[in-house]
């Protein structure tokens, strides 16, 4: 004899799997707030202009306070209504603040990407306690805060999206990227755990790992060792056409993945590649990965501690005809000095 319970739970079971797999909502970013870090240039930027362009209302922030009102004068020119905040993410009291100005200026806030960043090239044992503890001011510590500022207001409406911009190497640490890959870990963990959390309250995390993309941001890296030599063989990987991906394509699918909710995005075929390697074989991932370690520049200047930008680490390899798509990429996304730039 069936229990009067059954009809009741047969119906919650369809409820649940209908809301799995139902197809959702087609979420409209026209006059959403978005909030984006790091937009001054790079990846943020080429963001900043998929966003202009859907509608949203932007909140962008950033460091230098000159790339700031660059960026902000090309997306005023695209009719985006635009706050722009500088701010240096390394420090939680000023991320508050930041997240707070834009709460009063707009009165809410939609969808948060945390995309700032900084990329640390160089052997381990050049890197000091600094290079560590500024990797994780950026990417964990600084997303954290302005998650914990902003979700509130999210909550309290019941709606929201949240974007990560982990990386490839938070998934898969490469050599002489350290500092780096041990804080994108820490973004993909806090990410994946949070949108667990926040699941009932109606605001979606999604976790993006991109592969490599050319942003045009090697020049504004920071380099050890033997800075020209790890200087180029970063920026020609950058640019390799079948192994980076556009920043531009890398935004549309981005900013979809926010759309859809999506819990997580793997970008690019030859990371999503990596990473079924990394799962599947991780013996044979971690032997690679230490043959490609042993062929690595070798630090055997005297300055070799000395930390160095991309653009001051030049050699007859870097820039050059290898580097062409991430050095054109650069002069797109307000990557070059203002005078070299517009020489």
């Amino acid at each position: 004899m069936m229990s009067s319970s059954e009809p009741h739970d047969k119906k919650r079971s369809r409820s649940i799997l209908s809301r799995i797999f139902s197809r959702p909502r087609r979420y409209d970013f026209a006059g959403r707030v978005v909030l984006l870090t790091g937009a001054s240039r790079g990846l943020g930027l080429v963001l900043a202009r998929r966003f202009a362009k859907e509608g949203a209302r932007l909140a962008i922030c950033a460091r230098d306070r000159n790339e700031l009102l660059r960026a902000g004068q090309e997306l005023g020119a695209l009719g985006a209504e635009l706050l722009e905040v500088a701010c240096d993410l390394s420090d939680r009291a000023e991320v508050r603040s930041m997240v707070a100005a834009v709460l009063d200026h707009y009165g809410r806030i939609d969808v948060v990407i945390n995309n700032a960043g900084t990329i640390g090239v160089g052997p381990v044992d050049m890197m000091r306690e600094s290079d560590w503890e500024r990797a994780m001011d950026l990417h964990f510590w600084a997303p954290l805060e302005t998650m914990k500022t902003a979700l509130p207001s999210m909550r309290a409406r019941g709606n929201g999206r949240i974007v990560n911009i982990s990386s490839i190497g938070g998934r898969i640490a490469f050599p002489h990227l350290l500092p780096y890959a041990a804080s994108k870990f820490a973004l993909g963990g806090l990410s994946e755990g949070l949108r667990s959390e926040l699941a009932e309250s109606g605001v979606k995390v999604t976790t993006v790992y991109p592969g490599l993309m050319r942003t045009g941001s090697p020049r504004n890296a920071t380099f050890k060792g033997n800075h020209a030599a790890e200087y180029a063989w970063f920026a020609i990987s950058d640019s390799l056409p079948f192994v980076s991906m556009s920043a531009e394509r890398a935004a549309r699918r981005i900013v979809e993945a926010c759309r859809e909710g999506r819990a997580e995005l793997v970008l690019s075929i030859p990371a999503k590649l990596a990473v079924i390697a990394r799962a599947l074989f991780p013996g044979v991932t971690a032997w690679a990965l230490a043959q490609v370690a042993k062929r690595l520049p070798k630090a055997t200047n005297p300055d070799a501690t000395m930390s160095r930008l991309g653009k001051d680490s030049t050699s007859k390899l870097a820039p050059s005809f290898l580097t062409l798509l991430s050095d054109r990429a650069a002069a797109r996304n307000n990557e070059l000095d203002p005078v070299k730039g517009h020489a």
